[in-house]
């Protein structure tokens, strides 16, 4: 689910990938292997994404349909 979200999330928002990347600190090959879900983001990736998106963690990982932080 997560994958979903980050990438509906960059599409809404017309963010290049490796923008995402260099907020994340990882390679844009990277990035991509998050949105594939083939690997999973660090929680500090997580964070980064959440605060740049003013999502909550749990909005970005498939827990809530809520994007508001509390």
């Amino acid at each position: 689910m997560y994958g979903e979200r980050m990438k509906k999330l960059r599409k809404e928002r017309k963010v290049p990938e490796k923008q995402l990347a260099e907020l994340m600190g990882v390679k844009v090959r990277g990035y991509q292997f998050y949105e594939s879900e083939t690997t999973e983001p660090t929680i500090n990736a997580l964070i980064a994404l959440a605060d740049f998106y003013d999502v909550s963690i749990d909005y970005l990982v498939g827990r809530s349909d809520h994007r508001e932080r509390m």
